[in-house]
């Protein structure tokens, strides 16, 4: 069971654990380890805890990250940044929201429903309608901030994160600028496993199977049960490099985080059911507004956004392979944080959140 459903789930991580967060304002010993940066804070930065709600009236929790230097009436341009797939703000996209910030961006990374501060039950769930509607709640917020022009916001998802922000921008006329890195297209993974290798009715009847057989169990027992996450030591050179980039990154004090699903124990396991039955890029073809899609070279992920690529339509369209870069490398830079070419991210958003 365990191990269909990693496959189903993208063995990449896709796994939670933790513990449900107390308030942000509650500076308990256990509250503040939860909340514990993976990066170091941009000294022209300031940091303040956000919570607004979504559509589906969840509450989600953001962290914003906004230049000291931005004066008082000031309206800046402003990034939404979540992912990666089962991240918390504390890791991925609070790196990428604290370095646009220290560029002159108001930013804000937050925490998606059902896991990390964000509230929403059952925990650790994903939902390919609710987490497109997670960036538009986000841009929701940012339109309504002093500080933010409301005309100029842009999106950045990371991991998984990259396809569902693909599907917000085809939804969202608002967004102005939409930039995946390092994507997944969950439903694809899901519905055909890596590279397409389960591509076929039986393969996705034998993981509906095994996922509804565990959706009784869960409801006799009240209780949802995780797929699992990665194992507490290194994977052997016998497992796949990239499995063995996610344990670098999400097991070690380059990535770990104490309320990261990814960095513990797993997702709910029936959350697969609807990725596989969601294709969530089908109109990706009708994004009118700027896209720059950026993955690595060497990512194992990479045919995701080469091929969500081809779909997208117009001139205002780009696709970056960054050289050498993994799949993780452009979460944070990788081990020497050197891996993200930020020029070229911080042009795109210049240009086109004028």
């Amino acid at each position: 069971m365990n191990k269909l459903i990693i496959g189903a789930m993208a063995l990449a991580i896709l796994t939670s654990c933790g513990v449900r967060q107390n308030d942000s304002n509650n500076k308990t010993e256990e509250n503040m380890e939860q909340l514990k940066l993976t990066f170091t804070p941009a000294e022209n930065v300031r940091r303040e805890k956000v919570h607004f709600k979504n559509r589906f009236g969840i509450e989600l929790t953001g962290d914003m990250y906004i230049p000291t230097s931005l004066k008082a009436g000031e309206r800046m341009h402003a990034v939404a940044v979540c992912g990666p797939f089962g991240a918390v703000k504390e890791q991925s996209s609070g790196y990428w929201a604290n370095h646009l910030a220290s560029q002159g961006f108001v930013t804000m990374a937050f925490d998606p429903s059902f896991t990390g501060e964000s509230s929403g039950e059952p925990r650790y769930v994903s939902s390919p309608d609710i987490n497109t509607e997670d960036f538009s709640a986000a841009v929701d917020y940012l339109m309504t901030r002093d500080d933010v022009d409301p005309t100029r916001i842009g999106i950045v998802g990371i991991c998984g994160w990259g396809g569902i922000a693909l599907n917000a921008a085809a939804s969202d006329t608002r967004i102005k600028a939409t930039m995946p890195v390092t994507m997944y297209d969950m439903h694809r993974v899901n519905a055909n496993g890596y590279f397409d290798a389960e591509d076929s009715e039986e393969a996705r009847k034998s993981k509906r199977e095994a996922m509804n057989a565990q959706r009784i169990k869960d409801f006799t027992s009240g209780k949802y049960a995780l797929a699992g996450g990665l194992p507490d030591d290194r994977p052997g050179d016998d497992a796949p490099q990239f499995f063995r980039d996610y344990w670098d990154y999400y097991k070690t004090d380059r990535g770990y985080s104490v309320n990261s699903l990814n960095s513990n124990g797993g997702w709910n396991t029936t959350s697969a059911l609807s990725w596989i039955n969601t294709p969530i890029l089908a109109y990706a073809g009708e994004i009118e507004s700027p896209v720059m899609i950026m993955h690595g070279e060497k990512a194992h992920s990479r045919y995701f956004g080469e091929d969500a690529f081809k779909l997208l339509k117009g001139d205002n369209k780009q696709l970056v392979i960054v050289p050498d870069a993994t799949h993780c490398d452009l979460y944070d830079g990788g081990a020497d944080h050197n891996m993200i070419p930020w020029d070229t991210v911080i042009s795109f958003l210049d240009k086109n959140l004028k």
